[in-house]
Order: structure tokens, then sequence, then C-alpha cells
């Protein structure tokens, strides 16, 4: 890949200066200037005071935008996929995925500002109104912040930045200080199609740039991805205003004994180790019925060491980096503490640099940090289970709930289970970590706030305002 697939790239001019590193071998992709606080606070007024025009296009054009983006990036999609890998560690087939998601979560967008406008109220369902008729509008709330994280950096902000625009808002956006070029990239190809470059302005920064934003009294909404930590802190400190989180997950699969084995394993190896683990509705832990649990197991083994980790820019690469060394170190740490508390490590964590090898652990103690907590890396377990009731009560032996799989050809018991487990999304005869950009998407349980999916995102960005009429 050349240095013309990357964008905005230019030398440090400040010691203050973001460097961008490509997460594989780790040279330096772009050096990007960081906004101070008087930036932010001059990026706020600008958006904030461009709400009213934003407010004021008619939905026919925002729609127009908003698929105009969608036809560009399609265009240059090979760009943006480079990006992806580049930044993000994500292999090339996956990148090439995301970019294909970004382009339908805008072409949703798009159909939801021309069709979502609101709802007739009937006024004579009541007595005493009879003589009344009106309806309900959605109306934009104004300025969004959107803060967006690095496992999917185009497309998570086409989840955000789509709905808004179709809303009628403006957006003040802070992308991850990891992956900031694919959401450059994403704002300035909604700016080509015809969006006023007011409309959505990016800032870069730490932490204090982020609460800035989050406590201004400009913004209507915060709308966040990322973890538990950064979520506490935006909901302690954001005020009055409207929060939108999706914060994280364990994901868990239960495989009953009448399930497809070999379709079982194959959908969960993919859903346990796409995008180097790093992924919130991954499978991370998988409960399997005790009478095939050997047979489940060895295929998944099978299957897991026959992974190509390495380079995300080779066609022939499953599992790229992670997000950083750091990360993989850290990753390795939890593995080597399940292990020491008894847990058997079947196959992979091997580190080299921010590579992890896909590891599948067995017997971890319910105590470790890799059960109780979200890892986001290539590392799954498998546990043995031997009633329906088992099962559920470990598939909810968790804080966090995004989604959850089911494996069964009965149907009844699938439905029993979907009903029992508590979580945003059950998946059934599917890994956990399916989702399409048009369903509603969250969690339940600690954490959850609100829904994303570009109907239920745009329907978080506006307000119902009601019009009766006494005739």
């Amino acid at each position: 890949m050349s240095e013309t697939t990357i964008v905005h790239i230019k030398s440090a001019e400040s010691l203050d200066d973001l460097a961008v590193y490509n997460k594989y071998d780790g040279t330096v992709l772009a050096h990007l200037p960081q906004s101070t606080k008087e930036d932010v606070e001059r990026e706020l007024t600008r958006a904030a005071a461009a709400s009213a025009s934003a407010a004021a296009m008619p939905r026919h054009e925002r729609a127009q935008i908003l698929d105009a983006a969608a036809d560009l990036l399609k265009q240059r999609a090979d760009k943006a996929a480079n990006l992806i890998v580049f930044e993000a560690g994500k292999t090339i087939r996956q990148a090439c995925k995301e970019v294909s998601r970004a382009i339908n979560t805008l072409k949703l967008s798009a159909a939801e500002s021309r069709r979502n406008a609101g709802e007739v109220v009937p006024f004579d369902s009541f007595a005493g109104s009879e003589n009344r008729f009106g309806w309900f509008s959605r109306e934009p709330l104004g300025l969004i912040a959107a803060i967006t994280p690095y496992n999917d950096p185009l497309n998570l902000v086409a989840h955000k930045l789509g709905p808004a625009i179709a809303g009628g808002n403006t957006v003040i956006l802070k992308p991850s200080q990891l992956t900031p070029l694919s959401a450059m990239f994403l704002v300035d190809l909604l700016v080509e199609a015809g969006l006023p470059d007011d409309f959505i302005v990016v800032v870069l920064g730490d932490r204090n740039v982020g609460q800035a934003i989050v406590e201004s009294q400009l913004v209507r909404m915060v709308s966040f991805t990322g973890g538990f930590a950064t979520g506490s802190a935006i909901a302690a400190s954001a005020g009055i205003k409207r929060l939108s989180m999706e914060l994280g997950g364990n994901a868990p699969v239960i495989v009953y004994d009448d399930a497809d084995v070999p379709g079982a394993v194959e959908a969960s190896v993919s859903g346990s180790f796409w995008a180097a683990g790093q992924n919130c509705i991954g499978a991370q832990r998988i409960l399997v019925h005790r009478t095939i649990f050997d047979a489940f197991l060895e295929s998944f083994v099978s299957q897991t060491s026959a992974l190509v980790a390495g380079d995300p820019a080779h066609e022939s690469t499953d599992v790229g980096p992670m997000i950083s060394r750091a990360a993989a170190e850290e990753a390795k740490r939890k593995i080597d503490q399940a292990v020491k508390a008894g847990a058997r490590l079947l196959t992979g964590g091997t580190l080299n640099g921010a590579v992890l090898t896909p590891a599948v652990l067995t017997g971890v103690s319910r105590s470790c940090e890799a059960w109780r907590e979200e890892l986001f890396a290539p590392v799954v377990l498998i546990e043995p289970f031997d009633t329906q009731d088992e099962a559920i009560r470990l598939a909810n032996d968790s804080e966090y709930a995004l989604q959850a799989g089911v494996f069964t050809k009965d149907l009844a018991r699938a439905m029993e289970t979907a009903r029992a487990i508590d979580a945003g999304g059950v998946m059934i005869n599917d890994s956990s970590d399916y989702r399409h950009d048009a369903m509603p998407f969250g969690g339940s349980k600690y954490g959850s706030m609100g829904r994303e999916g570009v109907r239920f995102a745009y329907e978080e960005m506006t307000q119902p305002k009601v019009i009766a009429i006494a005739s």
C-alpha cells in the first residue's frame, strides 16, 4: 500500500501533535494537531451556531447528501479499507466488509431522513377531544457530541453521523486518538457530498478535551461508544442532557446437544476472533452441552489453530494485531492469570509485538478476570454445562449484556432460552457477533443507555413536537 492511501498526513509541527501509528509495524502514518481548550470552545460555538441552518435543511437535501457520501465512499472503498488496515490493524478482508457496512449505514440514514417524520395523533380517541386533530413531528435536538472508539473506526462513526445528519442536527466529533484518520476521511466525504463544513466539526485530544465537550451546555446529547470507566465519567459530568452509550459486553454463546456442531463451530470461531477479538459482541464465553463438549472443543481448537495471525495487509491473514502492544500484553496477562488459577490453554496466546495468536481456554475459574470482564482480545473461554437452566445461569453470569448466541434445532427451546437470557439481542443459530446495521443495538443490565441502529439512533437524536388544532 502506498503513502497516497493516507489522508491528512503531515510532519510534526509541535511536540503536542498526535502521532497516528500503523498498528502492525509501528511506523508513523500521520501527525495531527490536537485541540486546545480554546479550540474546543470555538468549535462548539461554531457547530451550535449552525444548528438552526441544519434544522432548516429540507429532508430531501439531507438525504441527497447522505446518499452522495455513500456513493463517494463506494468509489473510494479501497482507500478507506487501507486506512482501516493501517490505523486499526484489521485484516484487509475485515476492513473491506466494514467499508461495505458503512456505505449501507449512510444509505439507511438517507432513507430515515425521508421516512421518519412523525405520526398523526388520534386525539378523538379520548372523550372531549373529538374536535381536535393533529400530529407530532420529529425535530432535531441541536448539537450532538459523538465520541467514537477504535475498533470500527469508520462504521461506528457513520452510525453517529448518519442519523444525526438525517435528523437535522449538527455534530462535534471526537474520534479515538488511536484511529482518527478513518473518521476524518468520512467527514471529508460528507463535506464533498454537500454538507456545510460547520455541520460537523472534528476535535482531537485527550480526556480533558472530551470532558470540555461533555460538560458544555451547548451540547444537547452525548452519543458515546467505548469503555465503562469513560462512560461512568461522562454520566457523572454531563449534566442535564440526553445520553446514549454503548459500553461493551461479555457475550455468551450456548450450544445445545442437538445443535449442528460443524456450523456452530465455524460461526463461533469467526465470532470469537473477528477483528482480533476487539468486538463488543464477539463470543467470549462459549457454553457447550457436556454430551458434545469434547467433539465441539476438538473441532474448535483445530480450526482456531489453523487461523493465520500476522500482517493485516495480506489477504491470507485471518487475525491482525490488537490496537497496541500494551493491549496485547494485558490480554496475555489475563490468560496467564486464568492458567495459574487452573485453566487449560489449548492453543494460542503467543505474543509477537501487538499480535496475539488466537487463544482457547477451558476450565476457567469464575473468579478470574477472563470470565468476569470484557476481554476485547482474541481469547475465548469454552465450558461445559449439563442442563438448560445451568446454561442460562452461566450465560447471565455477567454485569454486561449486549448480545448472546444460541445453537439448537429445537425452536421451543431456542425461544425459551432467548427469553431467559438478559441481553439486548439474542442470535439463534448464529454467533453473538451478528449485527445488521438497521436493527436496534444496545445492551441490558449495567451500562445500558439507549439504542443504536440507524432508525433507533435517529429517534434518540430527535424529539417529538406536537401540533394540535381545535376545529
